[in-house]
């Protein structure tokens, strides 16, 4: 079969390539999925640079989620439940990026009929996180402000979705001007763009001198810095992400007065703590909220395989409107 490897860490146009490798057999517990198709994700291309939190043994093959479809089982009652069906492949240690991949059943999860390949590859990572920051972790109230960053990623759009749906406002922070008008029409209540204006003012402004009870940030450096000043008394952030690279700087007092905080947040870490049940009840939200298109994905371009390095750079990009979808196989 065909495998997407990288033996060193670096630019993923520089270290990526294809090659042939034997198909994996599964084990008791464990199923094959024939994948259809894997997204490239901020978190994929981290992981081929060595900066993703958990680092692989090398070689390795990246990706961490897609869509694909139960051809071979081992033994046990759960693989044989999911043989022959369609499956999110939620593979939180990558491997995702080659025709046939191996993996615990408990990983794959089936999605329903009416959800096509393209968003079913799509329906974990930024879906769940868009979800479960806002609804379980932060619980934002209606009517409240919410204040993120990178908000003309994908995820970032969800919550602007969320926001109508759930009836919160955002502050949405973006680089590009052209994004502004793009999040106004997703039904953003408030558009900050870097090059234009500081973000500290602006919010103060928004929420006369309060400053906001919530703020999501995937950039880190200087503008999660500024999310951090930007919190009202009894505030809290979650940091997602780090695209900046940089480390968030900000004086402690900034927290005891008003008794803010900031939280990490990475979503493989809070699945392993919920009960199967919760999974279960969350995936059914994220379906439902598929099909009406909130946490819908826009799709860029869609790549072979075997082009993976053009992939890369079309993903890595700026001014992308929507992901960039590896296509391994027909559903």
């Amino acid at each position: 079969m065909k495998a997407v490897v990288f033996e060193r860490f670096g630019e993923p146009a520089e270290v990526l390539e294809v090659r042939d490798v034997p198909v994996p057999t599964p084990d008791p517990g464990q199923v094959r999925v024939r994948m259809i198709a894997s997204p490239l994700n901020p978190s994929d291309l981290l992981f081929v640079r060595g900066q993703y939190g958990r680092l692989p043994r090398l070689p390795a093959t990246p990706g961490f989620e897609g869509v694909g479809v139960v051809e071979a089982i081992g033994s046990g009652l759960l693989p044989w439940l999911r043989r022959g069906r369609r499956v999110a492949v939620l593979n939180g240690r990558g491997g995702n990026w080659q025709e046939f991949v191996v993996l615990s059943a408990k990983q794959v999860v089936p999605v329903p009929k009416d959800v096509p390949d393209e968003q079913a590859a799509m329906f974990f990572v930024n879906p769940a996180s868009a979800l479960v920051m806002i609804r379980h972790v932060l619980q934002v109230r209606p009517g409240a402000w919410l204040l993120q960053t990178a908000a003309g990623s994908a995820l970032g759009r969800m919550i602007i979705r969320l926001g109508r749906q759930l009836r919160f406002r955002t502050i949405n922070v973006v680089r590009r001007h052209e994004q502004v008008g793009e999040l106004q029409q997703e039904g953003a209540d408030a558009v900050i763009c870097t090059a234009d204006e500081p973000i500290e003012e602006r919010v103060q402004a928004l929420t006369q001198g309060e400053g906001v009870p919530y703020a999501v940030d995937a950039v880190g450096g200087a503008t999660g810095s500024a999310l951090i000043r930007s919190l009202g008394a009894g505030g809290r952030m979650l940091v997602y992400g780090t695209l900046a690279g940089e480390p968030i700087s900000f004086d402690p007092r900034t927290l005891l007065v008003g008794q803010k905080s900031v939280e990490g947040f990475w979503l493989s870490e809070w699945a392993r703590e919920q009960s199967a049940l919760s999974m279960l009840r969350l995936f059914r939200q994220i379906g439902q909220l598929l099909r009406s298109g909130v946490l819908a994905s826009r799709v860029a371009a869609t790549y072979p395989l075997e082009e993976v390095r053009a992939a890369v750079q079309r993903a890595g990009a700026p001014g992308n409107s929507g992901k960039v979808l590896l296509q391994m196989s027909g559903s």
